[in-house]
């Protein structure tokens, strides 16, 4: 098998970019005996070239030292080359180095914005903006020599034709970040250019479905274990409540959930679950909203809609998290473990021996959700995840039959350091913070520093959600080709802002409260002298009272929204 992957054209794994006054030139320095990419600066077109151009004694180009070409991506006018300056080698899968993308850096080819018009020229600079948003994104991997945007199963079923495919036509299009991004390239035929990127699939600003059931937050974890030549794998999902439903912020800590459409909802629904079965097999959804209060409605519409699509293959159960677990007893996940331990044994999980041949698959999948699929998802997991990991283990007669990974110290706690960074990294991914409940992952229990750390987290979430996300959605939504840019459409939409939304700033409006409030105090001080200065201070407080409930009842126009993509 591996004999016959050696035989496809490998991937460059380091580069070096020039860059001319007219051109950038990647050119392989990895020993590879491959020609160099040339790429206007003018308007993003690429060809292959033999050799460097020479270099003018009165210019010297800059030259920059690269570990992959991300992709391209054109706006307006101008295209933009993304690639990696750096990366970190966290970790190996069957003897392939897997990386992580530490730095990216733009390379604008965008000469030919000098004879656009200056409204055109506006809007690109707007949209290129967006591009230094994405420039910082986390938790991105990749690997020269393997995909993996493939379970271990899936890339086990690969039929030999698919194995001898460059890595971007095996992957999965779910979890390839740059899908978008590498058309260009792919279009240009450049496969030893063409890097696989993945990321957890992010809608930063989205809930529930859209009407294909696609959902937001869609996550598939994979945990591995390589014992003695076997290979033991496990797959579990997460995603948004698979319903029409947001729940749009609007300066409230916790934004009221709208339900849209209600006679969509089974339609949906069941496309949802139908393309869930076709890739995983059985399905057991795990719903971990509360019963009552806000998430109540929308934890009855789930459960009852799920009452169209429940069957021997698609199975459905409840458990109130914040009502069994409240903030610390998450010991007691083990009830819901007891009502799921049975799908799990019926359909496993994936091994193979020491040949790669399969000794067992994994026939189904447990989905959970919460709110934001995040923190309650993440401990729930975890929970899960030490449940197989044992089971594994008692499989390959490493524990007994009693035997727990709790009785094993440094076991024990590489396990739960594991699965606590992977729930962190989820968590920026989404909310820009690590994960809620941490400590209980880490730990196994909960402390008073992880209880403040929420407390801290929390408040952090509240800022981003409001004031940040918007914007990342946009770069999110550009660089994934949610969102094409068009010429008329968006200049035309730059020059027509107007009304509340245009003059519409936050921190304008804390400013004048605050300053309202500040008057109102100095007049009240100024009593005693003058009784005049009692209605001035009413004045001002009134003139800040007034103005904070009109942002309280305009919070949505007051947010940081998304602007591009409106599903």
């Amino acid at each position: 098998m591996m004999e016959r992957a050696d035989s496809v054209q490998k991937l460059y794994t380091r580069m070096r970019l020039w860059e001319f006054p007219d051109q950038y030139v990647i050119e392989p320095t990895d020993g590879s005996s491959g020609s160099s990419l040339a790429v206007s600066r003018t308007d993003g077109s690429m060809n292959l070239i033999d050799e460097v151009p020479e270099c003018s004694s009165l210019r010297v180009p800059k030259i920059y030292t690269i570990f992959g070409v991300i992709g391209i991506l054109r706006l307006l006018a101008g295209s933009y080359l993304l690639v990696i300056t750096e990366r970190e080698c966290v970790g190996s899968y069957l003897g392939h180095p897997i990386f992580k993308i530490s730095s990216m850096k733009i390379f604008p080819c965008d000469h030919s914005l000098k004879s656009t018009p200056a409204e055109q020229k506006k809007t690109e600079m707007e949209f290129s903006a967006l591009l230094n948003v994405a420039e910082k994104t986390s938790g991105l991997f990749f690997s020269y020599e393997t995909n993996i945007t493939l379970s271990a199963q899936r890339l086990n079923d690969l039929g030999d034709e698919s194995r001898l495919l460059p890595l971007w036509r095996q992957a999965e299009p779910r979890f390839l970040w740059n899908n978008y991004m590498l058309e260009a390239l792919i279009d240009n035929k450049l496969d030893p250019y063409l890097l696989p990127v993945i990321q957890g699939r992010t809608r930063m600003w989205r809930r529930g479905a859209d009407p294909d059931g696609y959902v937001a937050n869609f996550v598939e974890t994979e945990q591995i274990m390589q014992f003695n030549g076997y290979t033991a794998s496990f797959v579990q999902v997460r995603g948004s409540i698979p319903l029409l439903w947001q729940q749009i912020v609007d300066l409230t800590y916790k934004p009221k959930f709208e339900l849209l459409k209600l006679e969509e909802a089974p339609r949906v629904l069941e496309r949802h679950f139908l393309d869930l079965r076709k890739k995983y097999g059985a399905v057991l959804a795990v719903d971990l909203i509360n019963k009552h209060g806000g998430e109540g409605r929308l934890c009855e519409k789930f459960g009852n809609t799920m009452q169209h699509v429940a069957g021997d293959d698609v199975r459905y159960v409840h458990f109130d998290f914040h009502q069994v677990c409240g903030h610390v007893h998450f010991e007691r996940l083990s009830i819901l473990y007891e009502q799921i331990s049975d799908f799990l044994e019926r359909n496993g999980y994936l091994l193979l021996n020491e040949k790669g041949e399969k000794m067992k698959e994994q026939l189904g999948v447990v989905r959970t959700n919460c709110i934001d699929c995040l923190d309650r998802t993440n401990v729930t997991q975890s929970m899960i995840g030490r449940n197989m990991l044992e089971c594994h283990l008692r499989r390959l007669g490493v524990f007994g039959a009693e035997e727990t990974i709790s009785s094993h110290p440094n076991l024990d706690e590489s396990f739960k350091i594991l699965w606590a960074n992977h729930g962190d990294d989820v968590s920026i991914q989404y909310s820009g913070t690590p994960a809620l409940k941490g400590d209980f992952v880490r730990c196994g229990h909960r402390t008073v520093q992880g209880i403040l750390k929420d407390g801290v987290n929390a408040l952090l979430r509240y800022y981003y959600n409001n004031f940040s996300d918007g914007t990342k959605q946009d770069a999110i939504d550009l660089l994934q080709g949610h969102y094409i840019v068009s010429v008329g459409r968006d200049t035309a939409a730059s020059s027509q802002k107007g009304g509340l939304e245009a003059i519409a700033s936050f921190p304008l409006a804390l400013g004048l409260v605050l300053t309202g409030f500040f008057f109102a105090t100095m007049s009240l001080g100024q009593v005693r002298y003058d009784f005049r200065h009692f209605f001035l201070s009413l004045m001002w407080a009134s003139i800040s009272i007034g103005i904070a409930a009109f942002v309280r009842a305009n919070g949505r126009v007051f947010c940081n929204r998304p602007r591009l993509h409106k599903p």
